[in-house]
């Protein structure tokens, strides 16, 4: 299986999120699975620090660069630092939620998690697409999530952000097939990471992000969308029998709960 995975996707794939959580499972799973990775957050030292495990566990070369995907200028940066590289997967991981009444909310703070979980992935996966396309092959993933499917109140902004990864996610997967780029959206629902912490967020049982990389990866070129972890396909599959106004409201009070 890695050496498949490393012949459609190596020689270097870029993480972002990669200093915890998603990401970080997702950069050493790569890594287990023969491919260099570029990795990306904010944190220098815990990019470094996950740098130089991977180097010496794994076997690959491991690239840590600090940007911050909220301001454009991270982009390019995290851009101009890769140009080099022989890139053939991008794993958009980078993101962060809100919990409670969206009034409540900093309006500044809901428009940085725009600006990281719906335009830094687009933009990224603008231009990596172009190159995965124009050499016939690559991979793209999309942190997509179980809330993506309906209103989320308590959590709006996010729950919206989510929806549009979901949905870009399924049209660039079909316009993408002809070149050989494989698009993948994973959903995930509570994921034992730093997310709660950031939301203001309580879970109860939560699948491990180490489960969710590697279900993520595993689905990889084989569909369009995958619901990593029994918790979420359980959680999945309980709302999509429901009407979507019926979600809504299902969703309401599963946040009420958590928030």
């Amino acid at each position: 299986m890695a050496r498949d995975f490393a012949g459609r996707y190596g020689k270097w794939a870029v993480v972002t999120g990669a200093s915890s959580g998603i990401g970080r499972e997702m950069a050493l799973g790569i890594a287990g699975r023969g491919v260099h990775v570029a990795l990306a957050a904010r944190s220098q030292s815990k990019l470094e620090l996950l740098a130089r495990e991977i180097a010496a566990n794994r076997r690959v070369e491991a690239r840590a660069i600090a940007v911050d995907l909220a301001r454009h200028e991270g982009l390019e940066t995290l851009l101009g630092a890769t140009r080099d590289l022989d890139v053939g997967l991008l794993v958009n991981a980078a993101g962060f939620g809100s919990g409670g009444r969206f009034l409540d909310t900093d309006p500044t703070e809901e428009a940085a998690m725009i600006q990281v979980n719906c335009t830094a992935p687009m933009t990224l996966a603008h231009a990596f697409g172009k190159r995965f396309a124009a050499r016939g092959r690559g991979g793209i993933v999309m942190m997509s999530s179980i809330v993506a499917f309906q209103g989320v109140p308590r959590s709006a902004n996010y729950g919206a952000t989510k929806a549009y990864v979901q949905s870009f996610s399924e049209a660039l997967a079909d316009e993408l097939k002809a070149a050989g780029v494989d698009v993948l959206a994973s959903a995930p629902g509570p994921t034992e990471s730093g997310f709660a912490a950031r939301a203001g967020m309580r879970f109860g049982k939560a699948v491990p992000a180490s489960d969710v990389a590697r279900e993520t990866l595993d689905a990889l070129g084989r569909r369009r969308q995958t619901v990593p972890g029994g918790l979420s396909k359980l959680l999945y599959a309980s709302l999509m029998t429901a009407p979507r106004s019926l979600r809504v409201r299902i969703m309401k009070r599963v946040m009420a709960s958590m928030t």
